[in-house]
């Protein structure tokens, strides 16, 4: 199974490596990865494949959110079949 995670923010040193580090810590595999920088604003992408992750993939969304918080980032993570249904037409 995979998720993706957006992380839209001001620009600043680090973003992708302190996500990827996240990633790692918790055997998400970073499959796809997209960034810009649109001004001083920061946009990515990355699809992960989610299934060795270890921690439950709830845990997994509040780490990332909690990492957003800190960094001052909006960062989302939402499994591949909610992201699916929500851009179907």
């Amino acid at each position: 199974m995979k998720a993706v995670i957006t992380v839209v923010g001001r620009d600043s040193v680090g973003i992708i490596a302190k996500v990827s580090a996240v990633c790692s810590e918790y055997h998400a595999n970073i499959v796809d990865i997209s960034q810009s920088v649109l001004s001083e604003y920061f946009a990515m992408i990355m699809v992960v494949d989610i299934d060795s992750l270890t921690v439950p993939f709830t845990s997994f969304v509040d780490v990332m959110n909690g990492l957003g918080k800190n960094n001052g980032l909006d960062v989302r993570t939402m499994h591949e079949d909610v992201f699916d249904s929500m851009h179907r037409i």
